[in-house]
């Protein structure tokens, strides 16, 4: 497999694995010293694969989401780094019954150490963010 499709079956599993909350193999996806920046969504820079995974664990509490990534634009840089663009949409229940509907890009650099490749930083962009409130019965 060309360092490309591997990028994307990365960026496949991140969504894959977020979405069903396997904690374990979501961090298998990042480096250690990753750099999660979510600001644009009203969150923080988060430096570390733990401390990033703390945090999604209380963030996500309760919720579901569906996070779905299109238009891979990946050039890789040496034989063991690369930067991505993906066009993103996610939807998050929270457990208020309430939604978000989100879109942007994620803009990322991949690593591949030991024959794999892993996120190394990404930062979430947002072009829009739908919310709605709980429906009433």
């Amino acid at each position: 497999m060309d360092d490309i499709e591997a990028i994307k079956q990365l960026k496949a599993r991140y969504c894959r694995l977020l979405d069903t909350k396997d904690w374990a193999g979501y961090r298998q996806v990042l480096t250690d010293d990753v750099v999660m920046d979510t600001t644009d969504s009203g969150g923080d820079v988060i430096a570390g694969g733990d401390p990033f995974l703390d945090f999604l664990q209380v963030a996500l509490a309760g919720t579901v989401t569906v996070h779905q990534c299109h238009t891979p634009e990946i050039t890789v840089t040496s034989p063991s780094s690369a930067d991505g663009i993906w066009a993103m949409e996610d939807r998050v229940r929270f457990p208020d019954g309430s939604d978000l509907n989100g879109f942007g890009h994620y803009h990322e650099t991949y690593e591949k150490s030991d024959g794999a490749w892993r996120i190394k930083s990404s930062r979430l962009t947002r072009l829009r963010m739908d919310f709605s409130k709980p429906e009433s019965g």
